[in-house]
């Protein structure tokens, strides 16, 4: 719902300001459906919005969902941008339909092994992942940049994004001493992790990527979440260049934000801006404008790669 507010509060401002291609006005108009975070179902409403001949997708939210749906979109010649998909994968495929505006999973792994190992002084570290696109993804990067840190790794076991029962995998985790834990998924296991973890004894820092830089994570871990150290793509909202006023406008409107509402709303302006550039809403003819796209958004400079990646991406 935070990418999808995000989204609606973009196409608001654009049909605030009387937006004219092709020599008229335009109006434009949000189809959302929901992939319940799960790929076939992705697969089903990817196909579902190109039979509704939409002009561009913003989306999907997580990796596992944007990669499946991303071959039907491009099957289809009909643009896409992800404002949260961060899997190297997704842009890796060759589509020249996929774009994103958020960092991707090899420059945040990167970051995360770098400060497991300099910041947090980890040298025997754990590894969990939920074995998602995105969670694999980000806890084999994170592992290849810790050992090169001189860490070692001393486990790396697998749960599922359905689990709610850690305690034979921590069991093992335990087992080996880490000085540190990293969990590569989303918050829905993030926090009961932690919470069993504790309740466990088992005293390593725990580690995790934006999966569980959410508010939900912290309300699900309550005081379990104190000491938990996570990375979000992008910079915090309060320094980003339009953040504060955007927070301001978003809350006022849909409440409580979460990390991807701006990205979602430069995602949402990006395209627009491809279809003035190229003076049509075609998929066939704005997609040859996308990678020229420069602005600066709510989040940064917005502007993409030869593989459609965001130029630049911050982590935090």
């Amino acid at each position: 719902k935070d990418n999808e507010s995000g989204t609606r509060m973009a196409i608001d401002d654009a049909n605030a300001k009387g937006i004219v291609i092709g020599g008229r006005k335009v109006r434009f108009e949000l189809i959302s459906e929901d992939d319940q975070a799960d790929p076939k179902t992705a697969t089903i409403v990817a196909q579902k919005l190109v039979d509704d001949k939409v002009s561009g997708i913003i989306g999907h939210l997580n990796s596992g969902t944007t990669i499946p749906a991303s071959k039907i979109y491009n099957d289809n010649g009909i643009p896409q941008i992800s404002p949260s998909a961060t899997a190297v994968n997704y842009t890796a495929q060759g589509f020249n339909t996929a774009f994103r505006v958020m960092a991707n999973d090899a420059q945040q792994g990167r970051v995360l092994g770098e400060y497991a190992t300099k910041n947090l002084a980890a040298k025997k570290i754990a590894v969990i992942d939920d074995r998602t696109a995105y969670g694999q993804g980000l806890a084999d990067e994170f592992i290849k940049a810790a050992q090169a840190n001189g860490a070692q790794i001393v486990a790396h076991e697998y749960t599922t994004d359905k689990a709610v029962d850690f305690t034979a995998v921590l069991t093992v985790v335990k087992s080996k001493q880490p000085d540190l834990l990293f969990y590569g998924g989303m918050d829905p296991q993030g926090a009961p992790m932690v919470k069993q973890m504790h309740g466990l004894g088992l005293k390593a820092k725990y580690l995790g990527g934006d999966g569980v830089q959410t508010t939900e994570f912290l309300k699900l871990a309550g005081k379990d979440s104190e000491g938990v150290t996570a990375s979000s793509p992008g910079l915090p909202i309060d320094t980003m260049p339009g953040g504060k006023s955007f927070r301001e406008k978003f809350v006022a409107k849909y409440g409580p934000i979460q990390p991807y509402a701006p990205y979602a709303y430069d995602a949402t302006m990006a395209m627009i801006q491809a279809m003035k550039m190229a003076d049509s809403v075609e998929p066939s003819k704005y997609m040859a404008t996308l990678p020229k796209v420069r602005f600066t958004g709510v989040t940064g400079e917005i502007g993409f790669d030869e593989k459609g990646d965001v130029l630049g991406g911050a982590i935090t």
